[in-house]
């Protein structure tokens, strides 16, 4: 046995260091990039960049440092997502429930569903898609775009190309959704009022970051009810977990004891305790920040890891029908979410 291979079986974290530190690098581009103007404007959060930065990496470089960086990137896709989706608690209050009404609550819980759950019998049944990649999109689609496809994962057991496939369809029709709902809104202004339109966009739009960016363009008062009705549509994602542990352990055989038990995703549980935590508002601002800016840091590493595991090729063999689910459901969140929004709002003015 050689004297690197002593030292590093007695040191066995270090072999996570390689892995972690390249991560970290993407996370740090990323970061970087997202505070250009021009790219922060339409959308692109540092989780989305961090995976569009590591798949350049993971299909030029990676696979000449995959054996020394595998068991930190593997670490970073894993635990660091999981510790991130707990802190993303942090970012809520249960007071914001109260904010956007009872209706808007029923919004969003009739969204999420129908999105789903039309993800769930499409993808399958119209085009043909693994139960697996149909959840992911359907997750990504109906509650917080990359961050949902992510924290299911885990539950699901999906591979990392199929993780990667949801997520791509978040980029491409959540980007879209940044420049369609400030072009409808002069059209729609007989059925919307602007926190009404803020409602159905925070409801509609995959990701916070293009909720933020396409209520920002119509006004302070459309942004902020958007940004509130994501909010809520966010803290969604840990009874969403737990429904979805339930159904994944329902459809798995029972062959032994072992294997019978429910799976519990205890993230979630997390992300749930640390939102109660977090609506008694013991933290001082300072700190609040500092933990909110932890965990974009954490979740974008977990980002950067998935992205130098995925291959072009895994994408390319993936086809198009991925990517057509993610259309439909893109077109039903505009179309049937405003319909689901307009009919609630008449029924509980």
């Amino acid at each position: 046995m050689t004297e690197i291979t002593l030292h590093t079986a007695r040191h066995p974290a270090w072999r996570f260091a390689p892995g972690l530190l390249l991560s970290m690098l993407i996370t740090g581009a990323a970061l970087w990039l997202g505070n250009f103007p021009s790219i922060a404007g339409i959308g692109f959060s540092a989780l989305t960049l961090a995976i569009l930065i590591g798949m350049v990496v993971g299909n030029t470089v990676y696979p000449h440092l995959h054996r020394s960086c595998d068991s930190g990137v593997l670490f970073a896709k894993q635990h660091l997502l999981r510790l991130g989706i707990i802190l993303y608690g942090f970012r809520l209050t249960f007071s914001q429930i109260a904010e956007v009404g009872v209706s808007g609550i029923v919004i969003d819980v009739l969204t999420l569903s129908g999105t789903f759950l039309l993800a769930c019998v499409l993808g399958q049944r119209l085009f043909g898609l693994d139960k697996k990649t149909s959840w992911l999109i359907g997750a990504g689609s109906s509650i917080c775009g990359a961050a949902a496809v992510l924290a299911t994962e885990p539950v699901v057991k999906a591979e990392s190309s199929k993780v990667t496939v949801a997520v791509a369809t978040v980029v491409i029709f959540g980007t879209l959704a940044i420049f369609i709902y400030p072009a409808l809104y002069p059209l729609l202004t007989h059925w919307f009022s602007p926190e009404t339109y803020g409602i159905w966009m925070g409801s509609t739009v995959h990701e916070v970051a293009q909720v933020v960016a396409a209520g920002h363009a119509i006004s302070p008062e459309t942004e902020n009810a958007a940004v509130i009705a994501k909010m809520l549509r966010v803290m969604m994602l840990a009874p969403f977990l737990l429904l979805l542990a339930a159904r994944v352990k329902q459809l798995s055989p029972d062959t032994d004891d072992a294997k019978s038990k429910l799976t519990i995703p205890w993230f979630a549980l997390g992300f749930i305790a640390v939102a109660c935590f977090n609506s008694f508002h013991l933290l001082p601002s300072a700190l609040l920040q500092a933990l909110n800016t932890l965990d974009t840091l954490l979740l974008a590493m977990a980002m950067a890891a998935l992205g130098l595991t995925t291959h072009i090729s895994a994408l390319k063999n993936a086809g198009a029908k991925p990517l057509a689910l993610g259309l439909v459901l893109f077109i039903w969140l505009i179309v049937g979410g405003g319909a689901i929004n307009l009919v609630v709002h008449h029924l509980m003015a």
